[in-house]
């Protein structure tokens, strides 16, 4: 068991912004509102022609800026973000997207003190609807079952806080210095979407312990509306409305599915879409095109748009 208490490590926030000044501005106001504040924040901007630079300079901790003159996208916009962390030597680090935030000034706390009690490697927060704290920003499927709110997720033991081998990594999960070592950074290739997949990919292949508090919340806005229910709500389809969204989401996927680890899931994927666009949508040509976008990602083609 880890036994180093919370404030004798350093912490280092990453958070990844592009064009949300504003947004960026209420995350980073919970982020330094922590009762264990980070010690150090790293905030890497993908949009300098709208800089964020004063809105990092107005946060009270000690911090970073980094903008990049070229759109890393998440992915690579924390891969940039949480090795300049490590630079700095951080024991742990703490990852955020700019649209979300800490949903009280406990959550890092609690990340702490959840890690070194059952000796984690990385743990999350629950991710809640930044307007609905009683339901979830993203459904997660336990077993044949979808859950959408969070009083949902300890099952039928109120008693339960803690969700082993669950985890959402970029919206406020908290990861050892040491767990890094072992699964590295996002993989820049796949810019956006997917890129969390992918990571939670490696790190359950690394047999690294890792699982989700219920005890700390982070909140995200609304990310429900993409996932379409099939069969009943027995089956979900990830359909963005948004089509550079779709592109990413498609290509990325593809590859993923011919990755160890994520092979086995590949053909229920063919049936699950086709289920989707044909029976459910009446859109073969969607299809054909969610067929050609995984092709892509299969055969490594990591073109932008």
């Amino acid at each position: 068991m880890m036994t180093a208490p919370g404030d004798a490590v350093t912490v280092v926030a990453v958070v990844v912004t592009r064009h949300r000044r504003d947004l960026l501005a209420k995350s980073l106001e919970v982020v330094a509102a922590q009762t264990r504040p980070p010690d150090h924040l790293v905030v890497v901007d993908n949009g300098p022609d709208y800089p964020a630079a004063e809105t990092v300079a107005g946060c009270p901790l000690p911090s970073t800026y980094l903008p990049s003159q070229r759109n890393l996208g998440g992915a690579g916009g924390f891969a940039l973000g949480i090795l300049h962390a490590l630079a700095l030597g951080a024991d742990w680090v703490w990852c955020a997207d700019d649209d979300g935030r800490p949903a009280d000034v406990a959550v890092l706390e609690t990340l702490l003190a959840e890690a070194y009690s059952r000796s984690l490697a990385i743990v999350s927060p629950v991710v809640v609807n930044i307007n609905d704290p009683g339901t979830l920003a993203f459904p997660l499927r336990r077993g044949l079952h979808w859950k959408r709110r969070r009083d949902e997720l300890g099952g039928e033991d109120p008693s339960q806080d803690f969700l082993p081998g669950i985890a959402s990594f970029f919206n406020g999960a908290l990861f050892s210095a040491a767990a890094l070592d072992v699964v590295g950074v996002p993989d820049y290739r796949l810019f956006v979407r997917g890129d969390e997949v992918e990571i939670h990919r490696r790190v359950v292949r690394s047999g690294l312990p890792f699982g989700t508090s219920l005890r700390a919340a982070y909140a995200h806005p609304d990310g429900c509306a993409e996932f379409k229910p099939m069969l009943g709500g027995r089956l979900h389809a990830q359909d963005p409305s948004d089509e550079i969204k779709r592109y990413f989401t498609y290509r990325n996927r593809g590859y993923l599915m011919s990755q160890p680890g994520m092979r086995r899931i590949g053909m229920l994927e063919v049936f699950r879409f086709a289920l989707y666009f044909i029976g459910t949508k009446r859109d073969p040509r969607g299809f054909a095109q969610w067929l050609r976008l995984v092709r892509q990602g299969r055969a490594e083609r990591f073109y932008r748009p």
